[in-house]
């Protein structure tokens, strides 16, 4: 042991040997600096030039910002949408101030302080003054900043009012599947992924009884009210997915084996923005912003966000899960088929057990194994 401690030793000593000498080396080839009096070449062109890279960076810096704005995200239509836009602004802002004032005067002192014969900088080798109004200034803005934005987060990231109408929404390759929690009581029903197949495509629990009203949305659209508390409970399927819904400013992954949740307030309907922005083709849209596969391009769906009223009358005219597939009323139990029933069409007739639900499916239905 002591052996090989003396052979890295060693060697260290000799890389350091052949370090120094090669720093002499170095600093042999240095040139002697020029005489005082001796007007570096280029000096005024250098100088010079400063200003212009000054002048042409601050016109191109807004020009990229005007030409940017058709392409930032749309006025937000949530309320903590608005909240977070003027966080982002309010920091925009005091970032922008300093760095403006900082890379002016950088580009300005250049110009100003060029080499001229006769003249001698003056150095401060410290100030300490100026050290701690540097230091103490920056940490309370940033302070303030990270304050500001904790609480916001904070707020966002609450759990949802007692009242927010529940939806569950789940990513698959490559669509998005949501399921409602019915018109009785605003709760979903539980599930389970073994559960699933060509019909029950989110593993709904039959065995319980808050899934008996629950009933699935179209594809083509996601239906929520205005003016009142939406909860998302995002899942997915097979691979990572993301939620995004830009004029609301929702957005979180949607992670397999790992339910996640987004609480909004959505305070303009579809009818309010097209009326506002004069265009009466405007839908929100929700999107996938997770790369997920060749089909990734078509996980876009649009969001109708639409008064009380006509939320309630779009709900109240949705079939729940199991007047759509009666058959499976063979996965509720026993003790709970009474209520189950409240929920088939009339004159249906249910199967008793497993094997008749597979069978009674009709074409195109799958075993309930």
């Amino acid at each position: 042991m002591y052996y090989i401690i003396a052979l890295i030793a060693l060697v260290f000593i000799v890389l350091t040997g052949i370090v120094i000498a090669r720093l002499q080396d170095v600093l042999k080839s240095v040139k002697k600096p020029d005489a005082p009096d001796a007007v570096p070449a280029g000096n005024k062109v250098n100088g010079a030039m400063f200003l212009v890279i000054l002048i042409f960076g601050t016109i191109a810096i807004v020009w990229s910002y005007l030409h940017s704005t058709d392409y930032y995200l749309p006025e937000a239509s949530s309320i903590h949408g608005r909240r977070t836009d003027d966080l982002f602004w309010f920091a925009m802002g005091i970032l922008t101030i300093p760095f403006i004032l900082v890379n002016f005067l950088i580009f300005f002192f250049s110009w100003k302080y060029q080499y001229k014969k006769g003249n001698k900088a003056a150095f401060y080798p410290d100030n300490h003054k100026l050290e701690l109004i540097w230091t103490i200034i920056p940490a309370i803005v940033m302070a303030l900043l990270v304050f500001t934005g904790w609480k916001a987060w904070s707020d966002i990231t609450s759990d949802a009012p007692r009242d927010a109408e529940v939806i569950e929404i789940t990513g698959k390759q490559f669509n998005w599947i949501t399921r409602y929690s019915g018109v009785k009581d605003n709760k979903l029903g539980d599930y389970n992924y073994k559960l699933i197949d060509s019909q029950n495509e989110v593993g709904i629990d039959l065995s319980d009884e808050n899934s008996f009203d629950d009933f699935m949305g179209p594809a083509s659209a996601i239906h929520i009210p205005a003016n009142r508390p939406v909860l998302l409970k995002i899942r997915a399927r097979d691979v990572l997915h993301s939620v995004f819904i830009p004029h609301m400013r929702v957005k979180m992954d949607a992670v397999p084996g790992m339910p996640t949740k987004f609480w909004f307030v959505a305070d303009k309907t579809t009818a309010d923005m097209r009326a506002e922005l004069n265009d009466p083709n405007f839908n929100y849209e929700l999107v996938c912003t997770e790369i997920c596969g060749m089909g990734h391009f078509s996980m876009g769906t649009k969001l109708i966000v639409e008064d009380e009223a006509s939320y309630r009358k779009w709900c109240a005219e949705q079939q729940p899960f199991l007047s759509t597939y009666p058959e499976y009323l063979a996965k509720v139990p026993e003790n709970l088929k009474a209520k189950a029933m409240k929920f088939i069409p009339a004159g249906t007739a249910a199967p008793a057990d497993s094997s008749t639900a597979s069978g009674s499916a009709g074409t195109g239905s799958t075993s309930l194994r």
